[in-house]
C-alpha cells in the first residue's frame, strides 16, 4: 500500500482490491510454473499463525454455475438433434424462428417472406420439426440417464 497516491482521486478501497487481484494473479503465475496444480486448500499467505488465507477463501462461487452448465449441456443436445434429426428446410426454419446460432429470431411472416412460402406453410414446418425435436431431445436425455446410471454403478462407458 506504500504506492497508493490519493491526489488520483481512486478511492483506497478500489485500490487495495486491485493489489490483492494482482497478488492473487502472480501467486497463480508462480504456482503454475512451479507446480501443475493448484488446490483450493493451497495458503496463499505465508505466516505460520494457523489462520492462513487459503484460495476457496477468495475465489467467488457463482450460485447459478451447476444451472449454467445444465443450459448449455441442453443446448448443446438441440443443436445436435436440429443438426441430425431434421430435414434441411425444417433445421433451417427452426434456426431462424428460434434464432439458433447467434441470430435475431424471426417471426413465421418474416420466415415465409424469406423463403418465399406462406406463413402457414411455415407453422406446419416448425411444428412438425418441434415434434421430431421433442422425441430426438427426450431419446437422447434417456441415453445419459443410462449412461450417467451405469457409470454410477462402475461399469465402462458405451460410445
Amino acid at each position: 500500500m506504500s504506492t497508493f497516491d490519493p491526489s488520483k482521486k481512486v478511492r483506497l478501497a478500489t485500490y487495495a482490491s486491485r493489489c490483492i487481484e494482482n497478488e492473487i494473479l502472480m501467486y497463480f503465475r508462480s504456482k503454475r510454473k512451479t507446480q501443475g496444480e493448484l488446490s483450493l486448500s493451497d495458503s496463499l499467505d505465508a505466516e505460520g499463525d494457523g489462520n492462513s488465507l487459503s484460495l476457496i477463501d477468495v475465489v467467488k462461487v457463482d450460485d447459478n454455475m451447476l444451472e449454467e452448465l445444465d443450459l448449455r449441456d441442453s443446448c448443446q443436445r438441440v443443436s445436435r438433434c436440429v443438426d441430425t434429426c431434421l430435414t434441411r428446410r425444417e433445421a433451417h426454419i427452426i434456426r431462424l424462428r428460434y434464432g439458433l446460432g447467434g441470430r435475431q429470431p424471426l417471426t413465421q411472416r418474416e420466415i415465409a417472406a424469406l423463403c418465399g412460402i406462406s406463413r402457414s406453410y411455415v407453422s406446419r414446418i416448425e411444428k412438425k420439426a418441434l415434434e421430431k425435436l421433442k422425441e430426438a431431445y427426450e431419446g437422447s436425455e434417456a441415453q445419459e440417464g443410462q449412461k450417467r446410471k451405469e457409470l454410477e454403478q462402475g461399469k465402462p462407458p458405451r460410445p
